[in-house]
């Protein structure tokens, strides 16, 4: 964007050019706060990494280990949330809509629950300290890396693999095989946290290898920013689930609208 600001001065007269100004900074005033977003996620992102030599959640898991008390879920939590206000960002649920996915498990205690997106398994960890005795947790994430980060997290937070089984494969993948491999005939809640592209894609495919049952509960994050359009569509259109979006900002950014999307599935 600013280079095409740079271009269009460099083109036109110093009078016409500064004309431009006010709308220049009344974009700027008006888009700061995503301006602020960009800067957070990655100009800060790149320049750690250069001067580091690590990823981004390689240096939250540094954090964790010096600033949370392990075998504490909730320590493991708050050090997250720390890091991510007031260090460098992470698009985990975050504390608030935390809340809502913590709630909607103490309210339905499910037994098999899966969640796509797993990334640093801060999500992951908050379904987990909510899950009522004999639960379990299959949690999907594509990126090695990253799983690897998670599965000591995990540890650090004090669950072992009877809690949460971590799967390093592409969604679609999973899905497909997941009956015969893990042994679920159907799931009690699922969490969708992963690509938003993939959203619809993989809730027709839930679908159509018949792992939801009446009442299946389905909490999809980040449904208005970054968005998943066709994946609302498709929930309000279809007929098969109850669906209602609970409002609120982006995780570690107040002013940036964002919301959870809650189904409950009717049946085919």
């Amino acid at each position: 964007m600013f280079v095409c600001f740079w271009l269009v001065f460099r083109m036109v007269s110093p009078a016409i050019a500064l004309a431009f100004i006010p709308f220049l900074l009344t974009l700027i005033i008006r888009y700061r706060h995503y301006f602020l977003l960009f800067y957070r996620t990655v100009i800060v992102r790149k320049i750690q990494d250069y001067l580091t030599g690590i990823t981004r959640e390689e240096r939250a898991f540094q954090y964790l280990i010096t600033h949370a008390i392990p075998g504490d879920p909730d320590s493991i939590l708050s050090a997250f949330d720390q890091w991510c206000y007031h260090v460098e960002y992470l698009s985990n649920v975050g504390p608030v809509k935390g809340k809502i996915l913590d709630r909607l498990i103490y309210e339905n205690a499910p037994i098999n629950v899966l969640e796509l997106g797993t990334h640093c398994g801060y999500s992951s960890i908050r379904i987990a300290k909510a899950l009522p005795l004999g639960a379990r947790l299959y949690t999907v994430e594509m990126d090695e890396r990253n799983a690897v980060l998670a599965e000591k997290i995990f540890r650090l937070a004090g669950f072992d693999d009877d809690i949460i089984e971590l799967i390093v494969s592409p969604s679609d993948e999973v899905i497909p095989q997941f009956k015969e491999t893990y042994g679920v005939d159907k799931l009690d809640f699922v969490f969708m946290d992963h690509w938003k592209r993939c959203y619809l894609k993989d809730l027709q495919l839930l679908e159509e290898y018949d792992l939801l049952q009446e009442g299946t509960i389905i909490l999809a994050d980040n449904v208005l920013f970054p968005g998943a359009p066709h994946f609302l569509q498709y929930v309000k259109n279809c007929g098969k689930y109850q669906h209602k979006i609970h409002r609120g900002h982006l995780e570690y950014f107040k002013s940036i609208k964002d919301g959870m999307a809650e189904l409950v599935f009717m049946g085919l």
